[in-house]
């Protein structure tokens, strides 16, 4: 890396066939704002996302070779060996494959094929970064046991005596309805419709932000009368507030920390496995199409996770009675 970085610092501008690093994080988010206008994409989470895979992957990779600021770098210079050591140094760190596996693919995609054409207006020939091949994949969900369900139970039922409802709010949007972080950030009120007659109760209706730029997935899901009467309730004091949850992200380390205070669970996206408990509920109950459909996931992502062919959850049967 510090040799590639060296032959090029004595290389004429003009000649250059890549950019430094920093020229091509420059315009990747210049071109990503002009590709948003167009198709609405990708979006700023994205981006940002990309800009930190490449931060981990290149500061390590700096720190491993002694290659001077990487920002200097050429991208030519990162390449797909270079990309070896940043797994195998990752690894030694004692970061998880998996995290580790993540950075990469979105350092990856600051050569995704759309940004090419951008490159070339600026007369950059730059070939789209080969990463190592790899097949690992998340580990399937692992379902609490039934102490730690009825610490769950326990916990939210707390939530509904205190005075911040906001608290009770967040949990239930991702115990009851599966919803992510994000999500619940950017929830609406005009998302909860309700059905006619009035009497019938409402549902929620969003697209996730994950399958609004891959299939364009939205999900509605019925809303319980009784966490319909709360939330109706919690909306009447606010009436000019279109947010569902304002200052989401400080609620979430709240609650975090709460969970892990209390020791039902540990790690640090605590919060996220109320989605989980919903969806492998869900699953269990009302089997894979009801969990894809209040998850907004692919039904093959929601098998993968959470079916487990030999937890048996019914009564005996015949099959002959079935025929």
């Amino acid at each position: 890396m510090a040799a590639a970085t060296a032959n090029y610092a004595n290389t004429p501008h003009d000649m250059k066939h890549t950019p430094t690093m920093k020229e091509l994080i420059d315009a990747y988010l210049q071109s990503a704002e002009a590709e948003r206008i167009k198709r609405d994409r990708p979006c700023r989470r994205t981006t940002a996302n990309v800009i930190i895979g490449v931060s981990v992957v290149c500061r390590t990779l700096q720190g491993e070779s002694g290659g001077g600021d990487w920002r200097e770098w050429p991208a030519a210079a990162v390449t797909r060996k270079a990309l070896d050591r940043y797994l195998m140094t990752a690894r030694s760190r004692g970061v998880s494959p998996i995290t580790a596996w993540s950075y990469l693919q979105s350092f990856r995609s600051l050569t995704a094929k759309w940004t090419l054409r951008y490159y070339e207006d600026r007369g950059w020939k730059i070939r789209p970064f080969e990463i190592p091949s790899c097949a690992r994949r998340p580990p399937r969900y692992v379902r609490p046991d039934r102490a730690v369900l009825e610490k769950v139970k326990e916990w939210y039922g707390s939530l509904e005596m205190l005075k911040d409802r906001r608290l009770w709010l967040a949990a239930t949007l991702m115990l009851e309805f599966a919803m992510r972080n994000g999500d619940v950030a950017k929830l609406k009120w005009s998302a909860f419709r309700v059905q006619e007659p009035a009497d019938s109760g409402a549902y929620l209706s969003y697209m996730p932000n994950k399958t609004a730029l891959s299939s364009g997935r939205t999900v509605n899901w019925p809303v319980h009368p009784c966490i319909w009467e709360r939330l109706a309730a919690i909306r009447a004091d606010s009436p000019l507030q279109s947010r569902v949850l304002p200052n989401a992200a400080a609620v979430f380390a709240e609650l975090n920390r709460d969970l892990r205070k209390r020791r039902i669970f540990t790690g640090h996206k605590a919060m996220y496995e109320l989605r989980k408990i919903c969806i492998d509920h869900v699953y269990q109950k009302f089997g894979a199409e009801m969990a894809s459909s209040i998850s907004g996931d692919d039904i093959r992502t929601v098998t993968r996770y959470y079916a487990d062919p030999s937890a048996v959850n019914m009564g005996a049967v015949r099959i002959i009675d079935l025929l």
